[in-house]
């Protein structure tokens, strides 16, 4: 689906389009992305994937060709009421895991998992089929390189003959977003989610921090705390990029950086599929 002719309200912050849109309607939208059975891509952008898109470009072409991008991060929901068009809300990957894999439960929906620390996907996915009676369809946990690539291929492979209908991805960015988008045609008609840590807050490798804490913007704290030695950098070197990333936008003409629904545009960069 290309800009032009999207019926979404989409939001420009740096280098990433975001769909303009409720928790109830990404999940709306995910349903028809699954139910229309021509793939698909779902992302959900916080300030670390705006501040890595800025220097990556092949993460930035895995955005432009998303199907649904939704604001995971208070400070985007913020930042969108200065650049004109605000967010109604935080749509944050984890939160849309239960969510989503209720309504595989409902629907019968097949899932696939990949990602998670060893013995993550394994240990959801016995979770999810004995507990909540999710057909499972496989699970994958092989070393993923950082550009998304797989040496062996096994990983296409193995997602393709599952033949699921969900793919929930678990590799943080940007790997997730570039094994999505390299994948998502082999493995069409699935819909590939990247969810992070979510498999491992699921299985309890990790404890997420409270809502109180995501809804004031603090969770990236929460998590550095937890690991202080991998996001140290994400958070305390890339992040405070983003309040540069804010301003470069804000000085484009609006028409640039927001869409309207039914308006031919054509997006800084390009447009997405």
């Amino acid at each position: 689906m290309h800009f032009a002719d999207s019926m979404k309200r989409r939001l420009l912050i740096g280098g990433v389009w975001i769909d303009v849109v409720t928790f109830a309607g990404a999940l709306r939208e995910i349903e028809t992305l699954v139910d229309r059975r021509r793939g698909g891509a779902v992302f959900t952008p916080n300030v670390d994937h705006i501040v890595k898109v800025s220097s990556n470009e092949a993460f930035k072409r895995a955005y432009d060709r998303v199907s649904l991008s939704l604001a995971d991060g208070m400070p985007l929901v913020w930042m969108s009421k200065v650049l004109g068009c605000p967010l109604p809300e935080r749509v944050a990957g984890s939160d849309l895991l239960m969510p989503t894999l209720e309504l595989a439960a409902r629907r019968g929906w097949k899932v696939y998992l990949l990602g998670g620390a060893p013995g993550v996907a394994e240990a959801a996915a016995r979770k999810m089929t004995d507990e909540m009676g999710i057909q499972v369809v496989g699970w994958d946990d092989s070393r993923i390189e950082p550009d998304g690539s797989d040496a062996t291929g096994r990983s296409f492979a193995r997602a393709k003959a599952a033949g699921a209908d969900l793919v929930y991805v678990a590799l943080g960015p940007p790997k997730q977003e570039l094994w999505i988008d390299r994948a998502r045609d082999v493995i069409s008609p699935a819909v590939a989610i990247g969810v992070g840590a979510s498999l491992d807050f699921l299985t309890g490798k990790y404890k997420r921090a409270p809502q109180w804490v995501g809804s004031i913007g603090l969770e990236w704290l929460y998590r550095l705390c937890q690991e202080p030695r991998r996001l140290w950098r994400r958070y305390l070197v890339e992040g405070p990029r983003f309040f540069g990333i804010i301003a470069s936008t804000w000085q484009l003409p609006r028409s640039m950086r927001i869409i309207e629904p039914g308006v031919q545009h054509q997006p800084k960069g390009g447009s997405a599929a």
